[in-house]
């Protein structure tokens, strides 16, 4: 056997193989990704991150020009501790038409299809080049994408087309909300529950910040348009994680939130965290330093993913209408890198095989009919850059 070729079943086989949750290192995916590459004449580049444990890999096939398409997606996935899978999650099991194993369906399968086809790209004189675009730490705040793309713009010949391959069921999804991640922490004082005059309660004011981002909601979700195409219509805002205290009868000198915003395209963000900045500065730090001079409210960023909408009439919804012989567009709740590579300046839309409703679950799955779907999407595409003008 060829072991630099594969079917796209075999390659969607060696990629879920690799445990790239985000917490753990990408490296050998992306080695073995880059060498199965260059074996088909592509030239690649790497990013990393400041420790070097992880990589962004940018492959090139075909003319060194202007005007290519860039397949892109990411090699991270979610953990499965604490998941009741019915067989190893990495390592793929076919059961009834279904593909199963973590990152079948988000999102190995869209870079296993483009990897496998490599040597049919390579095969073909392309007239404009496909590029693969493979980042990491998309599940936890698509961390990779901005570097990845930062050295796309410095060094490779301007693209006219990205396509993020997240699972639209081969849909083609002309926006997204956004993410933005928050974590704050609030600083009191401790003092014996009897004496709450001496101490600064960090829970109670916590809680009164808490209370705000519920009415931020209450706001957004009464302002939806009526033709809103999400689902929900509106802003979500969440506090997903809060600590703080030691005894029920000991003022808590300290209580830590992680909270959440996922926007619309054009939702007030800025105007939302101004809200909740002054009203920590003028409502809750004077109430927590009347007992703790000391007293602190400190926010700060966990991770910033811009929400996305894609021109109708750009080029990269008009290349995939194509592609795919559907006209119809849709949009999803959830994040990806199509913001960031739109802020950039690059024509985006996100098209890719699978399901999100099976994200992030246990016995994760793909559908065969979704891969070959892909794989024919993908073919169309090469025979589209080959006769490009």
């Amino acid at each position: 056997m060829d072991q630099t070729r594969y079917s796209p079943v075999e390659m969607i086989e060696r990629l879920i193989a690799f445990d790239t949750t985000s917490s753990k290192s990408n490296l050998a995916l992306i080695d073995f990704a880059e060498a199965h590459l260059k074996a088909h004449g592509a030239t690649t580049r790497r990013t990393c991150n400041a420790e070097g444990t992880k990589a962004n890999l940018f492959a090139t096939l075909g003319p060194a020009r202007p005007g290519g398409v860039v397949l892109s997606g990411h090699t991270d996935v979610v953990p499965v501790e604490g998941q009741a899978w019915s067989s190893d999650p990495f390592r793929v099991t076919a059961r009834n038409g279904r593909l199963y194993g973590r990152g079948t369906a988000d999102m190995k399968s869209f870079l296993a299809v483009a990897l496998a086809l490599a040597p049919e790209m390579a095969a073909r004189e392309l007239a404009v080049p496909i590029h693969l675009a493979l980042s990491y730490d998309e599940e936890v705040g698509c961390f990779g994408a901005p570097g990845l793309i930062a050295d796309m713009a410095a060094h490779v010949p301007a693209p006219s087309v990205v396509i993020v391959g997240e699972p639209t069921m081969m849909k083609i999804a002309t926006a997204h909300k956004g993410c933005y991640v928050y974590h704050t922490t609030v600083t009191g004082k401790e003092a014996h529950s009897a004496q709450p005059h001496l101490g600064a309660n960090a829970i109670m004011a916590a809680a009164d910040m808490v209370h705000l981002i519920a009415a931020l909601q209450n706001e957004a979700q009464a302002a939806a348009p009526h033709d809103s195409p999400f689902d929900p219509p509106y802003a979500t805002f969440n506090v997903g994680h809060i600590t703080g205290g030691t005894a029920h009868n000991i003022i808590p000198n300290r209580c830590d939130f992680t909270w959440q915003i996922r926007p619309l395209p054009g939702d007030p963000v800025a105007e939302w965290l101004q809200r909740l900045d002054d009203h920590a500065r003028t409502t809750v730090l004077p109430t927590l330093r009347a007992g703790a001079p000391e007293a602190a409210i400190d926010t700060r960023p966990l991770a910033s993913v811009p929400a996305f909408r894609a021109s109708l009439d750009g080029a990269a919804v008009a290349l995939v209408r194509h592609l795919t012989g559907a006209n119809a567009t849709t949009t999803v709740s959830f994040g990806t890198e199509a913001g960031f590579f739109q802020d950039a300046g690059f024509e985006t839309v996100v098209c890719g095989p699978g399901s999100i409703d099976q994200a992030h679950q246990p016995d994760e799955f793909i559908d065969l009919a979704q891969v070959n779907a892909c794989v024919a999407f993908v073919r169309r595409l090469i025979e589209w850059a080959a006769n490009r003008a």
